[in-house]
């Protein structure tokens, strides 16, 4: 319900009536005691003017020696009833010292009132409601002596009394006072109404005068034109209303934003959400945004500046109009000049300039001296999100403050956002470029060669040719590693990828499987073409040279396996078995050659692959499955920790690396039968040494489709009492795990348990980022090829900070792989890396770290 609000005349008219009303009310009771005071007063004066007589006759009486009886009689006549003048009577009591001289006489008892006065010989006046009594004591004179012989001067003879009801005489006096004043009650109404509205009427008017004034603003421009309308309102206060108004005006200009301006943002806020196709089109989208800008301010340019690197900068300028080329050359010395103002940005350096152009129509013509004062721009120390560095616009600047206020901020905003969708733009295409491609050579990573290969297989079958498979594995690239540095290892791989790439046909597939070993994929081969290209890649490994800074010069040799589908397989892990047998050959064979095969050693071939099947398959039965511990340096207050790897022990007591095998058990099916073993006696020694750090474990695709696997788990860990939290599954991106629910399902249930997880290789592919939304993970271990070149490339560098930054948002701990020299274990430390792993680390070995037991 909503509360009426009264307006000023009816204020004072309501309050002028029950003002009226108290005061009559107030006259009235103050009139009344004042006039029955009056009358009690006068009271009092008869009575004691009637008292005195009284006494002035009887001592006359007496003085004339009159006798007793005369006397007597004398007072029974002012007893009696027809002496009462109108209400009043007189009474007179003899006192004890008269009665003692000529005898007492029949009258009232005195009451204590009475007593009281005789007693003091003064006066009193006794009100009773309206019954007004006075008492006069008749004091002794020297007269008085002759016959009063017993009595002395000043002496209480007697007590006269003077009795009054004035009930008759208040009552007529209330009477005529409320009548009198019941007629002129009206008069305090009327001139009451009268003055409320002569009041009423002026300060309505200098209200609706003040009103007229307020009302004129219509806009923010029009707060600066109130004060014209200033006029005398008639009252002082309300002439200082209107000046505290204008006062709210000026500093509601410097505050106030026009509600078009308001409008404005609110429409452009909408435009800040950032979708798939903004960043796919993020020009034309600040397009748009230039437009929406125009409907408020006039903008004839817009241009942002990206910093991609120390010395080269991204300029993109935006037009309203395509630009004339006096135009044009004159906005990009403008910026430049800004630019090189700055000593933030170092220039001179390279800058590339893209212009835009947002409408089409008559060429937009500016003169210099328009674009030198007319550009506002907003330019940073450092760049932020995206790179940028700097925004800014050319603009039909206006004088209020207000409106630059709003292009300033519009500036900062589009700073950020600008540089956002740049930023997104960019880390996508970096996402998509290296979840297919390696970072080090930017060939084909290991898989993309799968799903590039499982393509052409199926091609293969569809269209009737064959497909040829190649992996190259360079001969003893570890003793360049060690000789001349991981970084000069890495040139050579970089530069070897450009040679062989030179050598290969458009559609032939280079991949780098891994380390020192590289795939091919030649689609639609022949044997004869395919032994041909064989030839040609051995050439050009042969010829290869990479001259060091030191002036060195490093050769380098490969060997080549090689093989055809669907002539030496029907599958592409099969065929890809058939040819790392074959290259292992070449290997044999001395090294710096191609293993082709053959009709008549192709049973050979795949005799060797049953060989290493009956090999591993006797391994698991014999359980001669050997775990290996690499360890994992903590870089912080962190728990100590070692990766869990797997070895089989051959006859002669070497260990098999898990690369010659792993494929094969999971060929096989087995491969979680090797994890069973290897968790089994990883379990054994760390109960038997009493290590207390974590326990990194390799987790097999094939392990989250076997059904009795978490049952082993558990079985396993309350045999040799290990805590769940100890152990960390590492998974990986794998192509046997389809299903993101099936994974998602087992990890929660290894969670559930109290087992920690870790993302492996992170950072490969776009399903790591999948995970990490999905899944609970506590650990991410940053792929390797990114950690090992952090030292020689800024991009890598920077892709594995934003992987630490996002891992430390989401409260996960990380771990960098290969780290192989100091300067890179140091890069680890600085960007914030918790864990550190690789050989210069430690290798692996077949003992637990000696410093993480107790």
């Amino acid at each position: 319900m909503t509360h009426r609000v009264p307006s000023i005349r009816g204020y004072l008219l309501n309050r002028t009536l029950l003002f009226s009303a108290i005061g009559f009310i107030i006259l009235l009771l103050v009139c009344r005691q004042a006039y029955q005071s009056s009358v009690r007063d006068n009271a009092d004066e008869v009575a004691r003017a009637v008292a005195e007589s009284t006494f002035n006759a009887m001592y006359l009486v007496m003085s004339q020696g009159w006798t007793r009886q005369q006397l007597e009689q004398f007072i029974q006549q002012l007893a009696q009833p027809e002496h009462e003048v109108s209400s009043l009577r007189v009474s007179l009591f003899r006192g004890q010292k008269v009665s003692e001289r000529f005898g007492s006489i029949e009258q009232p008892e005195l009451d204590p009132q009475m007593r009281d006065a005789m007693q003091r010989g003064t006066t009193m006046e006794i009100t009773d409601g309206q019954q007004q009594r006075f008492l006069y004591p008749l004091q002794a004179r020297e007269a008085c002596l002759s016959c009063h012989t017993n009595a002395r001067i000043g002496d209480n003879l007697g007590l006269i009394e003077v009795r009054q009801d004035l009930s008759r005489q208040l009552n007529s006096a209330n009477r005529t006072l409320l009548y009198y004043l019941l007629l002129l009650s009206p008069l305090p109404a009327l001139f009451g109404f009268w003055a409320v509205r002569k009041v009423s009427l002026r300060v309505n008017q200098s209200v609706e005068d003040l009103s007229r004034g307020i009302a004129r603003v219509n806009s923010l421009q029009d707060l600066n034109q109130l004060s014209d309308y200033r006029q005398a309102l008639g009252f002082r206060e309300i002439d200082h209303i209107f000046t505290q108004v204008e006062s709210l005006a000026e500093r509601l200009h410097t505050i106030a934003v026009d509600k078009d301006l308001l409008e404005f943002e609110i429409r452009l806020l909408e435009k800040f959400v950032i979708t798939s196709e903004v960043v796919r089109d993020w020009r034309e989208y600040v397009n748009l945004l230039m437009l929406d800008i125009n409907q408020v301010i006039q903008i004839y340019t817009m241009f942002s500046i990206f910093k991609v690197d120390d010395e080269l900068f991204d300029l993109e300028i935006f037009w309203l109009r395509p630009p004339a080329a006096t135009t044009k050359m004159m906005m990009e010395q403008a910026v430049m000049k800004r630019l090189r103002a700055d000593d933030s940005f170092s220039l001179p350096g390279e800058v590339v300039i893209h212009h835009n152009a947002v409408q089409s129509g008559e060429a937009l013509t500016l003169e210099a001296k328009e674009i030198e004062l007319q550009t506002k721009t907003l330019l940073v120390e450092t760049p932020k999100i995206g790179g940028i560095v700097g925004i800014g616009v050319h603009a039909d600047m206006v004088k209020d403050n207000t409106r630059v206020l709003v292009l300033e901020s519009i500036l900062s905003t589009l700073l950020n956002v600008v540089g956002s969708v740049k930023a997104i733009y960019k880390y996508t295409r970096d996402l998509e470029y290296y979840a297919t491609r390696d970072p080090l050579t930017h060939l084909y990573n290991q898989r993309m060669f799968w799903e590039l290969l499982d393509y052409e297989l199926d091609r293969s079958q569809r269209h009737g040719y064959q497909v040829a498979l190649m992996l190259i594995d360079l001969d003893n690239f570890k003793a360049v590693n060690d000789g001349y540095g991981h970084a000069t290892g890495d040139t050579l791989l970089q530069q070897l990828a450009v040679a062989m790439q030179a050598v290969l046909e458009t559609g032939d597939v280079l991949a780098r499987y891994g380390g020192d070993e590289f795939v091919i994929i030649l689609p639609e081969t022949s044997a004869e073409q395919t032994e041909v290209i064989a030839e040609r890649l051995l050439h050009c490994l042969q010829s290869f040279v990479l001259s060091t800074e030191t002036g060195a010069a490093i050769r380098i040799t490969g060997s080549i396996g090689v093989g055809l589908f669907p002539d030496h397989a029907d599958n592409h892990k099969d065929l890809f078995m058939f040819v790392d047998t074959l290259m292992y050959r070449a290997k044999h064979q001395g090294k710096n050659r191609i293993s082709l095969p053959h009709q008549d050693d192709v049973a050979d071939i795949f005799n060797d692959i049953n060989q290493k099947m009956l090999l591993v398959n006797e391994a698991i039965e014999q359980r001669s499955i050997v775990p290996v511990f690499q360890p994992i340096q903590p870089l912080g207050d962190n728990q100590p920790a070692v990766e869990v790897l797997s070895r089989i022990r051959l006859p002669n007591q070497e260990l098999m690396s898990a690369s010659e095998f792993i494929e094969i058990a999971e060929s096989m099916g087995k491969v979680h039968l090797l994890d069973y073993i290897v968790m089994e006696k990883a379990f054994e020694q760390v109960t038997a040494t009493g290590y207390q750090g974590l326990l990194f474990i390799n987790l097999s695709p094939r392990a989250i489709l076997v059904r009795d696997f978490l049952q082993t788990l558990h079985a396993l860990t309350q045999q040799h009492g290990m805590q769940p939290e100890r152990i960390v599954f590492e998974i990986t991106e794998r192509d046997t795990v389809k299903n993101i629910s099936v994974l998602e399902h087992f990890v929660r249930s290894l969670k559930e348990s109290g087992y920690l997880l870790a993302i492996d290789d992170f950072g490969s592919g776009f399903s790591s980022f999948h995970y990490l939304k999905y899944l609970p993970i506590d650990f991410v271990k940053i792929e390797g090829e990114f950690i090992a070149n952090m030292a020689n490339n800024p991009k890598d560098l920077a892709f594995v900070t934003s992987i630490t930054e996002l891992a430390k948002k989401l409260n996960l701990k990380t771990v960098a792989e290969f780290v192989e020299t100091e300067e890179v274990l140091q890069l680890v430390k600085d960007t914030g890396i918790d864990y550190a792993q690789g050989y210069h680390i430690g290798r692996p070995q077949t003992t637990l770290p000696t410093s993480s037991v107790q």
